[in-house]
């Protein structure tokens, strides 16, 4: 599999239920999101308005994704969605490892480039450095309609946590096939 195959069978709505881990507090919290994951084309504005953000020439990109959420964690209930716009730039000699540009980090919120890599396993591992932290998830599907995800995260000089989070397809978007309309394949 290649990343923009993993990102075609990603396109659909997904319930998400994460534990996580926070290190130095010695405590855990869940989660719960819905997902939804749109495949957007390489000529798409929001895909070549990120690569000119980060003087890529748009020609370079694989495609791209909106990745909208909605969801709450325990501790503070409170409710947390967004959404971001993905583009994998593969590097020239290797197209199984590019940069992958971000509208938004996941953990801080600004623009950000982060390192992907498909590996021969086919499971995707994204790597970001920000500003303060440091940041490594990998994914993988256990089926169709199961896809599972693992993460850390390092503040530089501080905590770090660790999560897990099992996510059920629950639907399909415009850009998903028909045979994975429902989480049957689960």
């Amino acid at each position: 599999m290649n990343i923009k195959e993993f990102f075609e069978q990603s396109a659909g709505k997904w319930f998400s239920q994460r534990t996580s881990h926070h290190l130095a507090f010695k405590q855990s919290e869940s989660g719960k999101s819905n997902l939804t994951i749109e495949m957007l084309e390489v000529d798409d504005p929001k895909v070549i308005q990120l690569c000119e953000q980060y003087e890529v020439d748009p020609k370079e990109a694989l495609c791209g994704a909106r990745v909208s959420w909605e969801g709450t964690m325990e501790w503070d209930e409170e409710k947390h969605e967004g959404s971001t716009v993905l583009v994998p730039v593969p590097d020239a000699d290797h197209h199984q490892k590019g940069r992958l540009l971000r509208e938004m980090g996941y953990a801080e919120k600004a623009p950000v480039a982060g390192r992907y890599v498909m590996g021969d396993d086919d499971a995707l591992t994204l790597i970001t450095d920000y500003e303060t932290m440091y940041s490594e998830e990998r994914l993988w599907f256990a089926s169709p309609n199961l896809r599972l995800r693992t993460s850390i995260l390092k503040r530089f000089g501080g905590f770090s946590m660790a999560s897990l989070s099992s996510e059920i397809r629950m639907g399909v978007t415009q850009a998903s096939t028909p045979a994975t309309d429902t989480a049957a394949n689960v």
